[in-house]
């Protein structure tokens, strides 16, 4: 890549970029507009609360280029936790650099040294036949489970 390729945990002061990165994630994947106050104040609640999860952020040259959102899931059946990997959002310019394949390294070794951590788990759009070859390539396995939600609100 020839930059200088930094990747860590998110701090407040990066609440204003992840922001953007999600804004700009949900116009690309579903045509939609998030409401810019609504985001922010959503991304600073999840920094300044971490038994929510956290954001790791990917900087270039110290500039903020790409980020990705865990969150949690405790299993009983395996008495440990998941963690989700949402969020995930490569600046396009910086895409097809590996930037994804280093950020999920490094979730997967913050993972191996947390002994609670049974696994990590994403969802992806079925559509999504690219991202969903990433995934493939970095070790993980389709499941046989869907997804159902009901929003409230």
């Amino acid at each position: 890549m020839g930059d200088h390729l930094t990747i860590r945990r998110a701090k407040i002061e990066d609440a204003p970029a992840i922001a953007d990165f999600n804004r700009a994630m949900a116009w690309e994947t579903e045509q939609k507009q998030l409401e810019p106050a609504t985001i922010l104040a959503g991304v600073q609640q999840l920094i300044t609360n971490p038994q929510y999860g956290f954001y790791i952020i990917t900087e270039v040259d110290e500039q903020p280029v790409a980020c990705l959102l865990i969150t949690y899931e405790w299993s009983d059946w395996r008495n440990g936790l998941f963690w989700w990997i949402q969020s995930v959002y490569v600046k396009p310019e910086f895409r097809q650099r590996g930037i994804y394949k280093q950020m999920y390294a490094y979730i997967k070794n913050l993972a191996h040294t947390d002994r609670r951590v049974c696994g990590l788990r994403l969802y992806v759009a079925d559509t999504n036949q690219q991202a969903q070859m990433a995934y493939r390539r970095l070790g993980m396995d389709a499941t046989y489970y869907r997804i159902f939600e009901e929003i409230f609100g």
